[in-house]
């Protein structure tokens, strides 16, 4: 009687084991739904916008890269990928945000405005063009060069998740 318990709670915990592994083969901790595809392509995102910020377009480029390499299990390539990424930058400005009572700027904004086409060639009811597009507010008695890879980081952080979240979460 107590082998026969023994067996039977052996088995139990087995079954529960294999349950809970496999039940977390379905899910992943970023959202990523990459469907059939297995591999992606990131094209260079020329750019494009009136104040051009030398290596802005590598840095992106290579930030989109990274985020989707780190967060699916998809295999970059050169050409003819699954999915493809490719666009253009098309905002990179500094504007005042506030006043002082002289009138002069108390902070100011930089802006970087991304747009994105996106291909899924394995479900093609997924492809978008869309416009994403962050900030960094610093002050206005910092120099632009001062805080310019901190901005850089912050704000490709905020739209390569976007970019993330539009393509691929399944949110």
């Amino acid at each position: 009687m107590k082998i026969l318990k023994s067996v039977k709670a052996v088995y139990l915990a087995v079954a529960l084991v294999l349950v809970t592994v496999q039940s977390c083969g379905i899910y992943n901790f970023t959202g990523g739904d990459v469907g059939s595809a297995t591999t992606f392509q990131v094209n260079m995102f020329r750019n494009e916008a009136p104040l051009v910020e030398p290596g802005l377009d590598r840095d992106f480029t290579l930030a989109l890269q990274d985020l989707i390499m780190n967060q699916t299990s998809l295999d970059l390539v050169p050409s003819g990928g699954d999915l493809l990424y490719e666009g253009e930058i098309t905002e990179y400005r500094v504007a005042p945000m506030t006043a002082t009572a002289q009138q002069t700027a108390a902070q100011n904004r930089l802006t970087i405005g991304v747009r994105v086409r996106f291909t899924n060639n394995t479900k093609e009811d997924a492809d978008f063009e869309r416009t994403f597009s962050f900030f960094y507010d610093f002050g206005a008695n910092e120099q632009l060069n001062a805080i310019q890879s901190a901005a850089h980081q912050e704000i490709f952080e905020r739209i390569t998740q976007d970019i993330f979240n539009a393509s691929l979460a399944d949110w």
